[in-house]
C-alpha cells in the first residue's frame, strides 16, 4: 500500500477499543486520508491518501482496491485482508453497496468490526458517498442476531464514553401521526431522556414506530416493520426499513405514513430532506403509491390546519 502513515488514531466503537500509533507524519488539517488497522490490528490509524480523480463511483472502487493492497509499512495494516474479495462496488442514490465474497464471513468477530470501521469511515469520507451498505455474495451483511446490518456511516463508529448523567441528555420531540379521520397529521410533543450513544434521528423514528401518547393521535407505521438503520449526511436523513414498512397496517392516506417519518425528522433534526429506503435499496413504492425512489421535503399542507395555527 504505497501511502504515508500517520499517528492520530481513529476512535471506533468496537468494545471500546482505542489506539495510538507511534511515529509518522501527522495529519494536517484539510489532509485527505483513510482509515488503516494499527500494527497490532487493535484499532484504526489515519493514513494520508490522496484521492483519485473521477465520478463518485470510480473514487470509490479506487479507494477500496488501497484498503486490501498490502500494506508496505510495519505501523499499520491493510484492512481488508487478502482472502476477502470486494466483488462488487455501486453507488445508488448516494447509498455505496459494496459486496463481499464469501470469505468476509470467515473473519473473526473483532477483525471484522475493525474491518467495516475502516472501510466505512474512509468510503464516507468520498463527496457523493452518503451512507455505506455491506452486502455477502448478493445478500444483506447479519450480526450474529441474525439482524440485517443495514446502511452505515461514520456515525456508526463513534462511541460516547462513561455512563455518567453527563451521558444523556433530554429534548423535546415534535412527532406527527394521523388524525382520528386518516386524512391528516397531527402534532405531538414528547419529552424525552436518551443516551447521547443514540442519535436523535433515530430517536424520532424509533418513537413514531411507538406509536402516540395522547388521544387524538394515531400511529402511522406498520408495527411489524423492523428499522434497519438511520443516518444523516449533507442534510439528507437517511430512514432503512425492512420490507415490512410497504405494507400499510392502518386506513390512512398512504401519504401520511411517508411524512409522519419526514415532517418529524426535518423539524427535530438538522435535515432538509429525508431519503426512505427499503432492505438500503429506493425502488420501492410505499402501499403502492408512493414513490420512494427521491428524498422528500417536509409537507405542512398535511398538518391539521389547528395544529398549523399553532
Amino acid at each position: 500500500m504505497k501511502v504515508k502513515k500517520t499517528a492520530l488514531a481513529a476512535v471506533i466503537c468496537v468494545a471500546l477499543l482505542f489506539t495510538a500509533c507511534a511515529g509518522g507524519d501527522r495529519i494536517r488539517e484539510g489532509d485527505s486520508y483513510i482509515y488503516c488497522l494499527n500494527e497490532s490490528a487493535t484499532g484504526l490509524v489515519k493514513v494520508a491518501y490522496d484521492l483519485p480523480a473521477g465520478d463518485t463511483q470510480e473514487t470509490a472502487q479506487a479507494v477500496l482496491e488501497q484498503l486490501s493492497m498490502p500494506a508496505e509499512d510495519i505501523e499499520y495494516l491493510s484492512p481488508i485482508p487478502e482472502d476477502v474479495k470486494v466483488q462488487e462496488c455501486k453507488l445508488v442514490g448516494g447509498i455505496l453497496e459494496v459486496d463481499f465474497g464469501a470469505e468476509y464471513l470467515e473473519m473473526g468477530n473483532i477483525r471484522e468490526k475493525l474491518m467495516r470501521a475502516a472501510v466505512v469511515q474512509s468510503l464516507t469520507r468520498i463527496e457523493g458517498v452518503n451512507a455505506v451498505a455491506f452486502t455477502v455474495d448478493g445478500n444483506q451483511l447479519m450480526d450474529r442476531n441474525g439482524i440485517a446490518i443495514g446502511l452505515m456511516n461514520e456515525d456508526d463508529f463513534v462511541e460516547t464514553t462513561a455512563s455518567s448523567p453527563s451521558a444523556y441528555q433530554t429534548d423535546t420531540l415534535t412527532l406527527y401521526f394521523a388524525n382520528e379521520t386518516g386524512d391528516k397529521l397531527v402534532a405531538e410533543k414528547t419529552d424525552v431522556r436518551y443516551s447521547s450513544n443514540v442519535s436523535k434521528d433515530k430517536l424520532i423514528v424509533e418513537k413514531l414506530m411507538q406509536g402516540p401518547d395522547e388521544a387524538g393521535a394515531y400511529p402511522t407505521i406498520n408495527p411489524d416493520t423492523n428499522l434497519l438503520s438511520v443516518t444523516t449526511k449533507d442534510k439528507i436523513c437517511y430512514v432503512n426499513f425492512d420490507s415490512t414498512f410497504l405494507t400499510g397496517a392502518y386506513d390512512i392516506l398512504p401519504e401520511l405514513t411517508v411524512y409522519s417519518i419526514v415532517n418529524s425528522l426535518v423539524e427535530g433534526t438538522e435535515a432538509v430532506q429525508v431519503q426512505i429506503t427499503i432492505n438500503g435499496e429506493t425502488n420501492a413504492k410505499y402501499m403502492e403509491t408512493v414513490d420512494l425512489s427521491q428524498p422528500f421535503e417536509a409537507n405542512i399542507d398535511l398538518v391539521a390546519a389547528d395544529e398549523e395555527d399553532e
